[in-house]
């Protein structure tokens, strides 16, 4: 029997904290890189996140913790990372070993904003990793149902088929359903801009508008997201799937969304300030509207749903109407 390779999360946060739980259904360790450190004594401690998905309860004997990115990048053969893309730079910045022979996937649903690129082209770019190597982890999957059990679904992406069956076969479950894709961008774009819709969903939602606004919001945001990603990566892909529909309609109306929350926030009056600042995680959606905005401006896609929550969160325009211009452009 072949031996598992070894796997490294790198993020302390609810995905991470999921990530690590599923793939310790499968493996007899994981190494886990999270920054803080008051987080990885409680962990040996009391055997569970005391941050996020705290219901969640490991046992410690199968967790390598460390606040060092270069031990946990140095012990795995495959490394998933799990931060906010706004954070991922300054992670990176400490790190000190090559990535170059590692498989590197990423869970992240972000566009670095100092390169403005998404995940997996970063890692390429400015890391050299081969694109062969670099996978994308996927929805319609929330990490506070898998900390529940409850069944879900995740989209396993990568050039090389082989690695994305590999990942599949160690986060898959009893309740971890895992499908394969070889569309690395598409739905890696598809992840960025469903956190945009969410928040755009979140903002209808604070402002009344009810089930039937919301529904022909979603139906127009899966066609907008079509035309963007097609701009960006021409290839055969059906958007209906679960890696871009589904992921989208779990984004825009669950409750544990937290861009959709965001956005709520954003339509009862809420500053962006203040909505960051009650908010114990990170909304992607608001620094994706900003990159997504920027990058369609030279691509020139129709996309008012897009436009619209960048006028709102970076240009300061009113909520209320902005959306009374919007419900005009929809159909």
């Amino acid at each position: 029997m072949d031996k598992a390779p070894s796997f490294g999360v790198i993020g302390g946060g609810s995905w991470a904290t999921a990530i690590v739980k599923m793939l310790c259904e499968n493996l007899e360790q994981v190494n886990w890189y999270m920054r803080s450190v008051y987080a990885i004594e409680h962990i040996k401690k009391q055997d569970h996140n005391p941050n996020y998905l705290s219901s969640v309860e490991f046992d410690v004997n199968q967790l390598n913790l460390s606040n060092d990115i270069n031990e946990t990048v140095q012990a795995s053969d495959y490394i998933i990372f799990a931060i906010p893309s706004a954070f991922l730079k300054r992670e990176l910045d400490a790190l000190n070993v090559s990535l170059k022979d590692k498989i590197v996937f990423s869970a992240i649903k972000g566009i670095v904003p100092e390169t403005s690129l998404i995940v997996g082209e970063h890692f390429n770019e400015y890391f050299d990793v081969p694109f062969e190597n670099i996978g994308i982890l996927t929805g319609p999957c929330h990490a506070e149902e898998v900390a529940l059990e409850r069944l879900s679904y995740l989209t396993v992406a990568c050039q090389d088929e082989k690695k994305a069956e590999i990942v599949a076969g160690y986060l898959g479950s009893d309740y971890i359903t895992c499908k394969i894709s070889d569309d690395v961008i598409g739905t890696e774009y598809a992840a960025v801009l469903k956190n945009i819709y969410a928040i755009a969903a979140g903002i209808a939602h604070g402002l009344g508008y009810g089930d039937n606004f919301q529904s022909v919001l979603m139906s127009n945001a899966i066609r907008e997201m079509k035309t963007f990603i097609k701009k960006v990566h021409k290839m055969k892909r059906n958007i209906n799937d679960s890696a871009y529909l589904g992921d989208l309609l779990v984004t825009g109306y669950s409750v544990f969304s937290r861009n959709r929350m965001f956005g709520n926030m954003i339509g009862k009056g809420y500053t962006v300030k203040s909505a960051q600042m009650e908010m114990s995680m990170v909304a992607e959606g608001y620094y994706a509207s900003e990159s997504a905005y920027k990058i369609n401006k030279a691509k020139k896609s129709k996309t008012p749903i897009i436009n619209a929550v960048y006028a709102i969160l970076y240009e300061g325009k009113n909520p209320k109407k902005v959306f009374n211009k919007l419900v005009d452009k929809l159909d």
